[in-house]
């Protein structure tokens, strides 16, 4: 029986060792995963090594559907790939580049633990904003351009290790964003993460892609040649149909048979229906209310006519944009930090006499738990005078939707109307207002990644 028992334990064991990370869906040119011949198909472990020679490309398709692509010349492997639904995180995701140049698309496991996910490489560690990017590097240097999202990169040293989880941020990383067009990050060994104009020697321009290279979602990437695998190209989101039409020239009616045969069939090339994908809603905010000297920064009847006017606190509104409705996960727990704000705090002197001063808004944080469909929030609100600390929670809807819970007049506490979004790789807004204390209450909104 404790022979039985050993036995299985080992092969448990034996298994938890080699998961499967992903499986290859594409391969082209000299290409090797381990010691064996890449093939298409094929599934692609933990820790197992992959390598491409001058003219080799892999693409290997995620166990939660992201990309991890080889150019030519380039090691890499997948170090961890261990998701736990239930409890994303728990999730650990690491993938390594050794040399070369490769692309990491971020599957969804990754975009609900991108706090546990870490691309390394022999100088740098790079975290992600639920990502689309590229890396060239070698033993000296890394340089990495993104797609779509965001990324975090900092060289190792100090806190940074290459044994670490999730992205390494501080003085010495630097964050670049899709938005920052013509940019990158480099790090060379023992130094700081700096942000430099694009150069021939981007990972683009070093190793370029292949015209079958799924594309990327802003659309930037080329359109997958007729040579890609269809999986591939589902992957890479296609709707494809692919007709094979086959053009002969039968002989007329009572033509005499000839004695050689007819020309050969001319063939069509393949017809790519790519359907129209429907952006993902945005959240928008804005100022319809003159302050002090200060104008109205929106038009409130303008952009009710073009998008879905969500809510109104105070001088603010909320609208979201047209577009995929928004799905909250079932389970998992996700935070953001805050990226843009305005507030004013009024002081009521009596009789009829309010100041309206602006305010400062900073260390905010948001935590949304879809398991319990709930959030909570907070952040410091900097007057000409104090400093006060804002804070609510309440429920999370299906579509996204954050409502918070009542007050009841309590200073500190806030009205809150929001919504999350999975634009720009996700992130929320809301408009809110409360009371300081006897005198002063706030009015606000906020936007958060």
């Amino acid at each position: 029986m404790r022979k039985l028992l050993l036995t299985a334990l080992l092969a448990c064991a034996a298994h938890a060792a080699h998961a499967d990370a992903g499986k290859i869906i594409f391969v082209a040119g000299s290409a090797k995963a381990g010691e064996a011949v890449a093939r298409e198909g094929a599934a692609v472990q933990e820790g197992q090594m992959l390598s491409t020679g001058s003219d080799g490309f892999i693409y290997v398709k995620t166990v939660d559907n992201g990309l991890f692509i080889l150019r030519p010349n380039t090691r890499a492997r997948i170090v961890t790939y261990h998701i736990d639904q239930k409890n994303p995180a728990n999730t650990r995701i690491k993938l390594e580049l050794l040399s070369g140049v490769a692309r990491s698309k971020s599957g969804e496991a990754v975009k609900l633990a991108r706090q546990n996910f870490r691309f390394n490489t022999p100088v740098a560690a790079i975290g992600v904003r639920g990502t689309d990017f590229t890396v060239f590097t070698d033993e000296e240097t890394s340089r990495v351009a993104v797609i779509s999202g965001g990324v975090v990169v900092s060289g190792f040293g100090g806190a940074c290790r290459p044994d670490g989880a999730g992205p390494c941020e501080g003085e010495t990383s630097r964050e670049l964003s899709a938005a920052q067009r013509g940019q990158l990050v480099q790090v060379r060994r023992g130094q700081a993460a700096q942000v430099l104009q694009s150069s021939p020697l981007s990972p683009d321009q070093v190793s370029p892609p292949r015209s079958d290279e799924p594309l990327a979602k802003s659309g930037t990437a080329t359109v997958p040649a007729q040579t890609a695998s269809v999986e591939a190209m589902k992957n890479a989101g296609l709707t494809t149909v692919i007709e094979k039409l086959v053009i002969t020239n039968p002989p007329p009616s009572g033509s005499v048979p000839r004695p050689w045969p007819d020309p050969a069939p001319v063939t069509v090339p393949p017809v790519i229906d790519v359907s129209p994908e429907l952006p993902e809603r945005n959240v928008i905010w804005g100022r319809w209310q003159a302050v002090g000297e200060r104008y109205a920064a929106i038009d409130l009847g303008a952009e009710r006519d073009s998008k879905e006017l969500l809510g109104m606190a105070g001088y603010f509104a909320l609208f979201r944009t047209a577009g995929k409705d928004y799905v909250a996960p079932n389970n998992g727990t996700i935070g953001f930090a805050l990226r843009d704000s305005e507030a004013y705090v009024t002081t009521e002197y009596g009789f009829g006499n309010n100041v309206v001063s602006p305010a400062a808004l900073s260390n905010g944080t948001l935590t949304v738990d879809f398991g319990v469909k709930t959030f909570q929030t907070g952040m410091d609100l900097t007057t000409n005078t104090d400093v006060v600390r804002l804070s609510a929670d309440g429920s999370v809807s299906n579509d996204g939707r954050l409502y918070g819970n009542a007050t009841g007049g309590r200073s500190g506490i806030m009205n809150v109307q929001g919504v999350l979004s999975k634009a720009q790789e996700g992130g929320a807004a809301y408009i809110f207002d409360g009371r300081i204390d006897d005198r002063r209450t706030v009015n606000g909104a906020t936007t958060w990644r």
